[in-house]
């Protein structure tokens, strides 16, 4: 049987990236039982904190262990949807509704901190990371 994929979104990586520990321990955990992915979104997300070229070449080197999914045609026309319902309720952001289609399209588990960013969408299987 297959592994099953999970997306990360950008905030647990941030946080990688500082060194908290625990990121680092939930993310190591789940590459063990899951194939582990992240948007394309989330991906130009980390780029945009990227002040130099060697910024640039650490953060592709650190990519190297995620798979990348790419913004379907499927996936832009759910965000485009999530963004109708929830952007005047909940203040969404076009960034976030398409790293939440993207785990609605492959209809595998998003992990993430900022709960309040997605636990309203339904259908979406949203793991909770919490630090210590």
């Amino acid at each position: 049987m297959p592994s099953p994929l999970l997306i990360v979104d950008t905030d647990i990586l941030i946080d990688v990236s500082r060194h908290v520990e625990q990121a680092i321990k939930t993310l190591d955990r789940y590459f063990d039982s899951h194939i582990v992915a992240i948007s394309v979104i989330t991906q130009l997300e980390l780029m945009l904190g990227c002040e130099n070229k060697r910024e640039f070449e650490n953060l592709d080197e650190f990519l190297k262990r995620f798979e990348i999914i790419d913004v379907s045609k499927s996936s832009s026309q759910k965000s485009v949807a999530l963004f109708k319902n929830y952007r005047l309720s909940h203040g969404v952001m076009i960034a976030d509704m398409l790293i939440a289609a993207t785990a609605l399209e492959y209809e595998c588990s998003l992990l993430s901190k900022n709960q309040k960013d997605f636990n309203f969408i339904a259908d979406l299987n949203l793991i909770e990371y919490k630090t210590q």
